[in-house]
Formats: C-alpha cells, structure tokens, sequence
C-alpha cells in the first residue's frame, strides 16, 4: 500500500520557541512535514509561493504584520492554502478580523498536542477548525447587526431539516466523515449538503457556517 504523502506546514510566528515547539510537536507524528517557518506575516505569501504548504499555522499577534492582514495577503492569491490562527485568551479582536480575512479556524497555543495535530490535520483537509474554548467570547466581536439578523432567520427558514442537522453538527466541529457517520449517509451527501447551506446562508466557507452556527443559537459554545 502506498503511505500518503505528509502534510506539509509552514509556520509563523514571531517567537523562536513557539516556532520550535510547534515544529517538535508535528515531527514527532508520522503525516506531518514542516517545510518552512516565518517569524512575521509579511513574509508569508512569498514563503507560501516557494514552498508549497498544504497548511499555514500562524500566531495571531505579530510585530509588524498581524496574523489577520497576513491571512488577507495571502487569501487573494489564487490557490492558497488554508490558515489556521494562534491565539491567547486575550487576543479576541484580532482574531474575529483573521476570520472575515478568510482564516479557516483558530486554535489556542496552550492546546494539547494531540489537538494541535487534529486542528491541522483538519484544516489541512478543507474543513474548519474553532477551538470551543474561546468561540463564545470571539463571536461578541464578530456579532451580526439586528437587520442582518432578520435575514438570517429568513435564510434559516430555507433550510431542510437535513441541511439543519449537518449545519449543527459542522458547527460542533464535526468533519465531513463524522457528520456521514452521524447521520448514516455518504461523505459525498454531506458535500452536497454543504454546498446548499452556504449557497441559501451566503456563506463563504466553513469558518464561516461555524461562526453562523454559533451566532444563530444552532450551536451553544462551551464556557
């Protein structure tokens, strides 16, 4: 049987030794590759461009180009890959900004190795990622107006109660294999699926339905 090839990560951040944590955390698991490590946002996109990452993992909070503005820079380049955020329980403000950058997720830096590798590994597969910990306090800077609101209930209305389902289950964090499993129906229905949520939300990704979900009482965050 052939071995899949690893994922491939580049890292950002500002402090040596986070980088270098990071990096010990992910090579000590088979299906990880570091190809490169940036100590600021602004060297991103041209770091992206020369080494190819499957995935960007980067600290929030930087000297001179913030994780949000790096993840706006390299969001308009075509075929970019993902970016999942560092961040602190302090860092709320930036973080909703990485998010409408285009960021598919964001994880606290304390977090578990084992999480760590789950939050890239998913990422890395087009999904999203919002570490529960903190998604209650990101979503009060990310709320959506009163008349916005109205729409969205409007929106949710065109929902079937299969759509409904997968879009709580995606916003609990579920993968597309773990909705399929759930809901006992292929991984390529759970596509279509999706597909349709975001087209009748006018979402843009999946970061984006998991903020929805949040925000619209389909999901109650942890505390």
């Amino acid at each position: 049987m052939t071995r899949a090839a690893p994922t491939r990560v580049l890292l950002v951040d500002d402090q040596p030794l986070v980088r270098s944590g990071l990096r010990m955390i992910l090579c000590s698991e088979e299906g990880f590759e570091v190809v490169g490590d940036c100590a600021d946002g602004a060297e991103v996109v041209a770091a992206a461009d020369q080494l190819r990452p499957d995935i960007v993992v980067m600290d929030v909070r930087m000297k001179d180009v913030d994780g949000a503005e790096a993840t706006r820079r390299l969001r308009r380049q075509p075929g970019s890959p993902p970016v999942l955020i560092l961040t602190t329980f302090n860092d709320d403000e930036v973080l909703s900004g990485a998010l409408r950058a285009g960021a598919a997720g964001f994880l606290l830096k304390d977090a578990p190795g084992e999480e760590i590798m789950r939050a890239v590994r998913i990422v890395a597969a087009g999904e999203a990622y919002l570490d529960p910990a903190v998604t209650a306090r990101i979503l009060a800077a990310y709320r959506v107006s009163a008349a916005s609101d109205v729409t969205a209930q409007a929106q949710l209305r065109e929902l079937t109660e299969r759509e409904l389902e997968v879009l709580q289950l995606i916003g609990r964090g579920a993968s597309n294999l773990e909705v399929a499993e759930r809901l006992v129906i292929g991984e390529g229905t759970v596509k279509t699926h999706i597909t349709r949520i975001f087209d009748k939300l006018e979402l843009r990704d999946r970061a984006a339905a998991i903020v929805f979900a949040f925000d619209h009482g389909l999901v109650h965050p942890r505390r």
